[in-house]
């Protein structure tokens, strides 16, 4: 069955992160296969123009620094625009906007939900200091509350939910999604063949690195004093965010500046060049529904030190593939020492997990899965767009 599919995602290249990752290779695929694709996109200002035709589909850029009295109306019509046309909706982001489209379109809408939005959000807007999990459980500020009921109201207008991790599964089935909704689709990487590494400005012996938007959940600056007791090892960060500046400072407080080399936003092929010009990877967050960048990681022959939270403990075989951390104690640091001490257990760690991404994780199996419940949902909700669904809420 050859289906128009509007794909729509709050971000995309050259933002990074999991979606800006997922969103092209599954759009790309997708088109490959036949279907008739197209992205709808929130950007930057400066990337309105960005060039797209190296893209086998058409990408629609939104800007996402307009003020929401403006946002919001131009987001939903430009959905409604390009929303007629598809068979099916197919959600990476922009959620709330893209439901409440789809009021209208009643299109059979499928969602990829990779974390809690109203979370990140309340975090970032300080409304919250509580971590995922206590934020779901425990009553929250009005602000947050208010996040978590449109969460909650969105998740519902989806016919069926992709979830890439059984711990986010079983969260989003707290929100009100009745689980014969909710599909675990694992993420997966393509092989990364030929990788050329970037030279660092470190002059350390060995050198890890750690990917991601710089955020409080991720926990960069514990990762900067956990150096201070690794003399050894350098660390390179890759990623932007509200946190750059205070992290800058706090590597110069604890003496570790020079061990530390903060490289921005990079390109998808910049960061795996960093990655592979490493030892080894790090990801020290609260939370992580299931770390994309952990299976990137692994596939360019990297072992991993990160925290048993979230999806990760599903995808990080402890002790085998790399080294699962609790998220408070002195475990970070036990871990950092034994891999800068042992590198032929970095290399038995590097094949293994090599080895576990292409057994469990292939691509191939991931864009199955997913075409087929998109062409599925459209067989079976199509005609009546949500409604049959819908009344299971």
């Amino acid at each position: 069955m050859r289906l128009p599919i509007l794909v729509t995602t709050g971000i995309f290249p050259p933002d990074i992160g999991g979606p800006a990752t997922y969103v092209p290779a599954i759009a790309k695929a997708l088109t490959e296969r036949g279907h008739i694709v197209t992205v709808l996109t929130t950007s930057e200002p400066e990337h309105l123009r960005w060039d797209d035709s190296v893209h086998p589909f058409p990408v629609i850029r939104m800007n996402r620094r307009q003020k929401v009295w403006r946002r919001l109306p131009n987001y939903v019509a430009q959905i409604l625009r390009y929303g007629r046309t598809a068979d099916v909706i197919y959600a990476n982001g922009i959620y709330f906007e893209t439901a409440l489209a789809n009021k209208f379109l009643r299109k059979p809408l499928v969602m990829k939900v990779v974390g809690d939005e109203a979370w990140e959000r309340s975090v970032r807007k300080g409304w919250t200091k509580d971590g995922f999990e206590d934020f779901q459980r425990n009553r929250q500020p009005w602000q947050a509350e208010l996040l978590k009921r449109l969460r909650s109201w969105y998740v519902r207008q989806a016919n069926k939910i992709i979830v890439p991790s059984q711990y986010l599964a079983r969260w989003v089935a707290h929100w009100g999604v009745s689980k014969e909704r909710i599909v675990v689709i694992y993420n997966a990487v393509e092989p990364m063949d030929g990788v050329k590494p970037l030279t660092v400005p470190l002059k350390t012996s060995v050198k890890a690195i750690t990917v991601g938007r710089l955020v409080p959940w991720k926990r960069i600056d514990q990762l900067l004093e956990a150096l201070v007791q690794v003399p050894e090892l350098g660390l390179i960060v890759v990623g932007e965010g509200p946190e750059r500046m205070r992290l800058e400072a706090l590597a110069e407080r604890l003496g570790v500046s020079e061990r530390v080399y903060f490289a921005g936003s990079r390109s998808k092929v910049e960061t795996h060049s960093l990655m592979a010009a490493c030892d080894f990877f790090v990801l020290n967050s609260t939370y992580e529904g299931l770390p994309h960048v952990v299976l990137e990681a692994m596939t360019l022959g990297l072992p991993v030190v990160a925290t048993a939270v979230g999806g990760t403990p599903e995808i990080v075989k402890d002790g085998e593939t790399g080294i699962l951390v609790l998220p408070e104690g002195g475990d970070l640091v036990r871990a950092l020492r034994r891999l800068v001490e042992d590198p032929e257990g970095r290399k038995d760690m590097a094949h293994a997990g090599w080895d576990w991404v292409e057994r469990r994780f292939s691509i191939n199996q991931m864009l199955n899965q997913t075409e087929t419940l998109l062409v599925e949902t459209m067989a079976r909700d199509g005609q009546n767009g949500q409604t049959n669904t819908l009344k299971k809420s």
